[in-house]
């Protein structure tokens, strides 16, 4: 396994949209492996592959507590059903670093995927399992949570980010 670089807003990878898996095979599981290790390592609850330069359709999750890890792999997740009822829950996005806002979305859904074996599972999710769902398939599809908030608002941040990275190459001494 291996911990991969995050790509940060704002870099037009993030904006692609992800191309399907034909089937899960032993280099789809190495990718959810390094996937699963650097999300981790960034101290993340969810990454999709593009957020390593990767455009396919693959999602990993982790959204337990207490130390005990649960990781979840999607791959070529489809929602099935959206409840019209919405949970507001404030969100991040390693991608996004450092910048927290508060996003409505469908409480309930269920989602179809194949999972890190290739077999096709359903998964009724809610709460925060259903948030962290959405906002990862959003990846797949080229939208950030950044997307969801007022242009305004959308616009400092991608300012901001865009002047820290190009600091980037500064140094104090």
């Amino acid at each position: 396994m291996a911990i991969k670089t995050i790509i940060t807003e704002p870099n037009e990878i993030l904006r692609q949209i992800s191309k399907p898996v034909s089937s899960v095979g032993n280099q789809e599981r190495k990718l959810m492996d390094d996937m699963l290790e650097t999300m981790y390592a960034a101290n993340g609850i969810g990454l999709a592959a593009i957020q390593i330069g990767v455009p396919k359709r693959i999602i990993v999750m982790d959204i337990s507590k207490d130390g005990k890890k649960n990781p979840m792999y999607f791959v070529n997740p489809k929602i099935k059903n959206k409840h019209k009822e919405k949970s507001t829950y404030e969100e991040g996005c390693l991608s996004v670093p450092n910048y927290f806002a508060e996003v409505d979305r469908p409480k309930y859904c269920e989602v179809e995927y194949l999972d890190y074996q290739g077999e096709n599972k359903i998964l009724k999710a809610e709460g925060l399992l259903a948030t962290c769902i959405q906002h990862e398939m959003d990846h797949l599809e080229g939208v950030l949570f950044i997307d969801y908030l007022s242009k305004l608002k959308k616009t400092m941040i991608v300012k901001k980010l865009s002047k820290r990275k190009s600091n980037t190459d500064r140094i104090i001494v």
